[in-house]
């Protein structure tokens, strides 16, 4: 054993004297699985999704082209409705419920649930529990947007065909009981439909058009469409670009990367390489708040006193996973 590797197995053991066991586990990558041998199943396209997703993007491109007769105060209320569906993703499904990596009061994840029903990117039990699949077996058959199967595919291919079936197996086999137990995700589930449409489409649509008076038209087209497909798409490159292109200072041996340009469009989740290599640590970062509004979301709940318990790597647990599995490409900031 070299001497970072008897650093990071020492700093583990401590880091982890606040991490439930079920915090890395069902988030750790799963060594033991293989993939099937003999032929892939085919693939079986969801015609809906297809037209469905074709429509949306055709609408948000008309969105596009109705920004310059749209009013300061409606482009100011589109970028407000971005951010606050994006941290329904990013600070709600994904780092609060999939990871667990901090606590969130009851007034924080009712707005967290709220704001994911805005994202309309399945409900949060759905998006959790597939998460939880992707982080335990990457690349791999059973990785819902497998990146090896190429940009497309990770990128929005996985939501236009059905799943492989070893997702479906690995999804079945999580343990979830934290998201079933939870009130707020199971509240969100059992109505996710009609508060999907009020969060969604109907606020960002009614709020402009009643407040100052834009035309419905446009109140439509790009705080509601046009808003949604760009949160969707920041969503995506974390699977597709943050997988491709960037570099790998934690862990040279797996496929995530560290991608400026998706830490800016996903509001701080284009630390890939990192959240992979620590995907309990709430910042998904080693660099705190840096290009990470996540992370100063979270920080500033936990100064109002509505977030706690921040799971958080040490410097030097870090440091030794660089030396050890980096691809020498590391930075101090």
């Amino acid at each position: 054993m070299t001497e970072a590797e008897a650093l990071e197995k020492k700093q583990h053991k401590s880091s982890n004297g606040n991490v439930p066991p079920e915090a890395t586990t069902e988030d750790a990558f799963d060594h033991t699985y293989k993939e099937k041998e003999g032929p892939k199943p085919p693939k079986i396209i969801v015609w809906k999704n297809v037209i469905l997703m074709t429509l949306l993007h055709i609408g948000a491109l008309y969105g596009v082209f109705l920004i310059p007769s749209a009013s300061p105060l409606t482009l100011l209320w589109s970028v407000l409705c971005f951010l606050i569906s994006a941290l329904g993703v990013t600070a709600g499904a994904h780092r609060l419920w999939s990871h667990r990596s901090y606590k969130a009061s009851l007034p924080l994840r009712i707005f967290l649930g709220v704001a994911n029903s805005m994202a309309f990117q399945n409900d949060i039990f759905e998006w959790a529990r597939d998460h939880r699949v992707h982080h335990k077996y990457s690349e791999t058959d059973a990785d819902p947007h497998n990146a090896v199967r190429g940009f497309f595919f990770a990128h929005i291919g996985w939501l236009l065909v059905r799943k492989h079936p070893d997702v479906i197996e690995k999804g079945r086999k999580l343990e979830l009981t934290d998201l079933l137990a939870d009130k707020v995700v199971m509240f969100q589930r059992k109505y996710y439909k009609p508060s999907v449409l009020v969060m969604c489409f109907f606020v960002p649509m009614f709020v402009p058009w009643y407040l100052w008076g834009e035309t419905l038209w446009v109140a439509y087209f790009i705080p509601a469409l046009l808003r949604y497909t760009l949160v969707l798409n920041a969503t995506w490159l974390v699977n597709s670009a943050a997988h491709m292109w960037g570099n790998r200072p934690y862990d040279k041996s797996i496929n995530p990367r560290e991608n400026k340009f998706v830490t800016f469009s996903a509001i701080g989740e284009g630390f890939h390489n990192y959240h992979h290599t620590f995907p309990y640590d709430y910042a998904t970062s080693e660099f705190g708040c840096k290009l990470n509004l996540t992370t100063c979301f979270i920080d500033f709940m936990c100064f109002l006193g509505l977030a706690k318990d921040r799971k958080r790597v040490s410097h030097e647990l870090v440091l030794a996973r660089i030396q050890r599995t980096g691809d020498g490409s590391h930075r101090s900031g």
